[in-house]
């Protein structure tokens, strides 16, 4: 695939430590990461692998201790709030918990509002704003009629993470983080929300990066597989390279401690 697409987004040797001394925890270790246009791509590891805040760093949420990251060629700059304002309309997220992801006091015209501002629409007309909200909301199932003057936390969880897709859907960035966007919602919203990420970006053609601890769902979904632990990647390549060959010892646990429901459980581990 690096053959065929467009780099849009690297790393090299990012690294991110908190705290100093005896304290100090490295996080993100010496990171090497290629994404490219239209790439589906999955990062594995447990719980404290350093797999979210690497992608804190990617959306320049929080910085690197050290390293360079790389924009579309260029050395990422977002030094002014300008600049990451510019940089965010490319890089966006969906998060685990929809109920934090929203500002309680805004309501869901605002949000979707915001995004359609974020794109340059700020100026459109009143009745060409509501056929952009309607639509970005039908994409995944939802009326806007139903939902214009409520606040976010009136919807299920299931209804929130369709309306982050629905931001989404109007900002159409070119580089999507989802990190556990299914874990926080029931079985059959899981689904739905996976088809319509699948759809968007078949649609718009841009990259999505899973952040997980769910093979499966990487095995799934993905075209790219890495495989974090301790801040460090330790296996990567296509989904079945990774998953139905693994050459790592913890990719190997990784997947054998996924419960096969033809097979005895061995709790032993846990």
């Amino acid at each position: 695939m690096s053959h065929e697409k467009k780099l849009c987004l690297s790393t090299s040797g990012l690294t991110k430590v908190f705290g100093f001394g005896r304290n100090k925890t490295v996080a993100v270790d010496h990171v090497d990461l290629n994404l490219y246009e239209g790439e589906v791509v999955s990062i594995v590891g447990e719980s404290g692998s350093g797999k979210t805040t690497l992608a804190k760093i990617l959306l320049g949420l929080i910085s690197s201790t050290e390293g360079e990251i790389y924009f579309e060629g260029k050395k990422r700059n977002i030094s002014t709030h300008r600049k990451r304002q510019e940089y965010w309309k490319n890089i966006q997220a969906i998060f685990q918990d929809p109920f934090s992801s929203y500002n309680i006091f805004n309501k869901i015209d605002t949000v979707l509002l915001d995004c359609i501002r974020m794109r340059g629409g700020g100026n459109l007309p009143r009745a060409k704003k509501v056929e952009l909200m309607t639509e970005a909301c039908s994409f995944v199932n939802l009326k806007f009629d139903e939902l214009t003057n409520k606040y976010p936390f009136e919807l299920s969880g299931g209804q929130m993470q369709r309306l982050m897709i629905a931001r989404i859907f109007l900002l159409k960035p070119k580089i999507l983080f989802a990190d556990e966007p299914t874990s926080m919602i029931d079985a059959c919203s899981r689904a739905t929300i996976l088809d319509e990420l699948m759809q968007l970006r078949n649609e718009t053609g841009m990259t999505v990066i899973f952040i997980t601890h769910d093979i499966g769902l990487a095995y799934y979904v993905s075209d790219t597989v890495y495989i974090m632990e301790s801040g460090r990647f330790v296996e990567s390549g296509s989904a079945d390279e990774v998953i139905l060959s693994p050459r790592n010892p913890y990719t190997k646990r990784l997947i054998s401690d996924v419960p096969k429901i033809y097979e005895e459980w061995d709790l032993s581990t846990v």
